[in-house]
């Protein structure tokens, strides 16, 4: 019963001194603030720096543009130089769901329009489709349908 009591009172002692973060040292339940002299001093801006800021980060792009990839996956799938395959379109276009215009068999899509890309190429007298869309750049699409409007 003696370590019963002295457990209880222990465990009091610990949530006496576990205040929420909002009260002030009063318990007046008035959120504390802090006084000037311990807020770090502003800089002056007309003063150098001793050190760097840090430089904006710009997001990854890809250095080449949609045609220029598809022509580059092309010619790596032909084993062909990228000279020897020829654009035959290119255009914006709206797909109909987030299958981007080539739906594989038993997948499910977002049902929501895509804004995307059809860029048709040429080698060695076939032609073929790249579909591009969302946050998907251009893949060849073996199973090609229209997008919308077309």
């Amino acid at each position: 019963m003696r370590y019963a009591a002295a457990g209880v009172v222990a465990g009091l002692l610990v949530l006496a001194g576990c205040g929420s973060e909002s009260e002030s040292p009063s318990g007046t339940g008035q959120e504390s603030t802090v006084s000037p002299s311990t807020q770090p001093p502003t800089p002056d801006p007309s003063t150098p720096s001793s050190t760097p800021s840090p430089s904006p980060s710009t997001p990854s792009q890809p250095t080449q543009g949609p045609i220029a990839q598809a022509k580059a996956d092309l010619a790596g799938r032909l084993g062909v130089q990228p000279g020897q395959i020829t654009l035959v379109s290119s255009e914006e276009v709206t797909w109909p769901d987030g299958s981007i215009g080539c739906p594989q068999p038993g997948m499910r899509y977002t049902q929501a329009l895509v804004d995307g890309t059809r860029i048709i190429l040429a080698a060695g007298g076939k032609q073929y489709h790249y579909h591009a869309g969302g946050r998907r750049g251009p893949f060849l699409c073996t199973n090609p349908q229209p997008p919308i409007g077309n």
